[in-house]
């Protein structure tokens, strides 16, 4: 790691730059892409096309405060019931704008909580997902599991409408860390439901941790990594807690002067890191880990790896179709999101309609600067001739949007006739230097720390 003097020269301390999960980001989406549009983005897509399904499901049985997410609580399944039928009516629409040949070889139930589904619930939106358009032979099937409010039932029924990954979300393990962020989940609890997965055939497991918590130290954060590397999972997201009060409001239940400042974050990521490595995984992109063997290893080495609205991932299609509530779809042409509320999106769908209310057309300067930050985020590269060749852009054009990033982190890339790299000891600043290349304004305060 480059020294906390050089990084604190640089600014990574003090820096709030987007997470570049999407370019543009989402906030500079805007009401020029409507329902027309998706449906000729749709009607467009390539013969034989592989295509990706995000399904959202908005609820939560309590309302984590830690979280920024688009959830709603509730006490019971009552909205459940409403929503999925809206949820499917949404896939009927979709249908009958794809072309019939496309397959699907990506799946991933998200939320809130996909586990609050009941055993009948899951059944039947397999039943839509069956008929949906033809699987790939190497589909995935990702669910996130919340080991609070899942049973053997619904793990059975998940697995038997096809699910082939889940995804913890875990945070951290430490009882005070745990009451501080509202979200209370013992190791127990975790293993326990890990040893389900397990039972039912479920081999690929994933686990998120946060670092930047309230009341974290290096000896919590040491418990809880080790404690995850115990239940043994195949990937594991190391976030950064994003603390957005004047955007997630439930975060003002989290108190300020509890949290560590940026350079008790770098110390506590810093721990984790090493701890990861030291047991096997493999450092994928500036947060993620994965066991050698996984498919998200194999992506990272041969430049497969790819970003999208869940962080890193190994998903190469060119089309993400998102359904639910607030899902963001990505197509070659631009981003689209249907409403965000459930009462307002289930009332467009209910019109026989898509539910989009804004996105963005990306121009040709917009796909070219995406692909230059995605490389970022996931090489720590540019090549300059790759991108000419796939976008049909001068070297020396290219070379010139670089100037000013090549200028200001000199002392942390290392230059070379066809492009350049971020040092392997300061990739923290990945986003940074992605930002030098983002042509859109950034409103103070608007993103969360760099660090």
């Amino acid at each position: 790691m480059a020294s906390l003097e050089s990084l604190r020269k640089l600014g990574l301390f003090d820096a709030r730059v987007p997470r570049y999960t999407s370019y543009p980001p989402a906030n500079h989406f805007s009401g020029g892409v409507d329902n027309s549009t998706v449906a000729g983005w749709m009607q467009a897509i390539p013969t034989g096309s592989r295509v990706s399904l995000y399904l959202h499901i908005p609820y939560c049985r309590r309302l984590c405060w830690f979280c920024a997410c688009r959830t709603q609580g509730t006490s019971t399944d009552r909205p459940l019931v409403p929503y999925l039928d809206m949820l499917i009516a949404e896939m009927e629409l979709v249908k009958a704008q794809l072309p019939q040949d496309v397959v699907i070889s990506q799946i991933h139930l998200g939320g809130g909580t996909p586990t609050l589904l009941n055993p009948d619930m899951i059944a039947k939106l397999g039943a839509e997902l069956a008929t949906f358009r033809p699987w790939a032979d190497d589909i995935t099937f990702s669910v996130e599991i919340d080991p609070t409010e899942v049973d053997q039932a619904r793990i059975d029924a998940l697995k038997a409408i096809g699910m082939t990954r889940a995804s913890i979300g875990v945070q951290d393990f430490d009882p005070v860390v745990q009451e501080c962020i509202g979200r209370i989940q013992s190791y127990e609890q975790t293993r326990d439901v890990v040893d389900m997965l397990r039972a039912a055939g479920v081999r690929s497991l994933n686990m998120d941790i946060l670092y930047g918590l309230p009341h974290q130290t290096r000896a919590r954060m040491t418990d809880s990594v080790q404690k995850i590397l115990s239940l043994g999972p195949d990937r594991v997201a190391l976030y950064g807690y994003a603390h957005v009060p004047w955007m997630a409001k439930r975060q003002v239940m989290i108190p300020a002067d509890a949290l560590p400042d940026s350079e008790a974050r770098l110390e506590l990521f810093e721990i984790a890191r090493r701890l990861f490595v030291w047991d096997g995984y493999r450092e994928i992109g500036i947060d993620h880990y994965a066991r050698e063997g996984d498919t998200m290893a194999d992506a990272d080495r041969t430049h497969a790896l790819r970003r999208n609205f869940q962080g890193y991932t190994d998903d190469t299609s060119e089309v993400l179709i998102g359904m639910g509530a607030s899902a963001i779809s990505r197509y070659p042409q631009g981003f689209a999101q249907n409403h965000s509320t459930s009462s307002k999106y289930g009332s467009a769908i209910q019109t026989g309609q898509l539910a989009t209310i804004r996105g963005h057309n990306m121009s040709a300067d917009d796909s070219l600067r995406s692909a230059m930050i995605e490389m970022i985020m996931c090489r720590f590269e540019l090549d300059y001739g790759e991108l000419s060749r796939r976008f049909d852009v001068k070297t020396t054009d290219i070379k010139a949007m670089c100037d000013a990033l090549l200028k200001r982190f000199e002392p942390c890339i290392d230059v070379h006739a066809n492009g350049f790299k971020i040092t392997q000891s300061a990739r923290l600043i990945a986003r940074m230097v992605a930002r030098e290349l983002d042509a859109y304004a950034m409103p103070e305060g608007r993103h969360s720390r760099a660090m």
